[in-house]
C-alpha cells in the first residue's frame, strides 16, 4: 500500500505554494514514496548509545583574541560620508519618538 497519494502531493505542493504540472504529479509521488521508504529504513537503525551530533567530522573554529588597533583610514572614511556629525556618520531617523 502506498504511503503517499497523488492528492497528498497536490496538497503539499499547494501548502508550499508550488505550481506542479499535472504530468509531474506521478513522478513526484513515486519519488516522495521512495524518500519515505528510506526514512523508514533509517528509523530501523539501532542508535542506542550513539551521541547526537551535527556533523560527521568534528570542526573546530580557530579564533584569536580581539585586539583594538588604531586605524589610519578613519578620517578618510568619515570624509566620504554624505552627512557627518562630528566623528560620526549622520543617517536618516528610522524609529519613531
Amino acid at each position: 500500500m502506498s504511503k503517499i497519494s497523488a492528492d497528498d502531493v497536490r496538497k503539499v505542493a499547494g501548502l508550499a505554494r508550488l505550481a506542479l504540472p499535472e504530468e509531474k504529479i506521478a513522478t513526484y509521488t513515486t519519488q516522495l514514496e521512495r524518500i519515505l521508504d528510506y526514512v523508514d529504513h533509517l528509523q530501523a537503525v539501532d542508535t542506542e548509545g550513539v551521541p547526537p551530533t551535527t556533523r560527521a567530522v568534528e570542526v573546530v573554529n580557530v579564533t584569536r583574541e580581539d585586539q583594538v588597533e588604531p586605524t589610519r583610514v578613519r578620517d578618510a572614511l568619515l570624509e566620504l560620508a554624505p552627512q557627518r556629525e562630528g566623528d560620526f556618520f549622520r543617517v536618516p531617523k528610522i524609529l519613531g519618538e
